[in-house]
């Protein structure tokens, strides 16, 4: 039996994930993520497997609403899907 390959947005992790992966393509955009969250460069890369942290990155995009409709566009998904992503999260 043949599986379906998994949408991005069937899987919150990974989608916070290439969020964060478009965030951090910006220096700008990256410099806002660490100064409105607090996080460091050292706290992101050892939370990438923690709720927390991923729901922070999604929380940053949420609370910008051109990055989010940005975001959502370069991973295919729609805005809704990264929010519910968080919810899940």
């Amino acid at each position: 039996m043949l599986r379906q390959p998994q949408s991005p947005a069937a899987d919150p992790a990974a989608l916070a994930l290439g969020a964060l992966g478009w965030v951090l393509g910006d220096p700008d955009r990256a410099g806002r993520l660490l100064g409105l969250t607090g996080l460091t460069p050292e706290a992101l890369r050892g939370g990438l497997g923690d709720p927390s942290v991923l729901g922070a990155v999604l929380d940053f995009l949420a609370s910008h609403e051109p990055d989010l409709v940005a975001a959502a566009e370069a991973l295919g998904v729609q805005p809704a899907d990264l929010m519910a992503a968080r919810e899940r999260l």
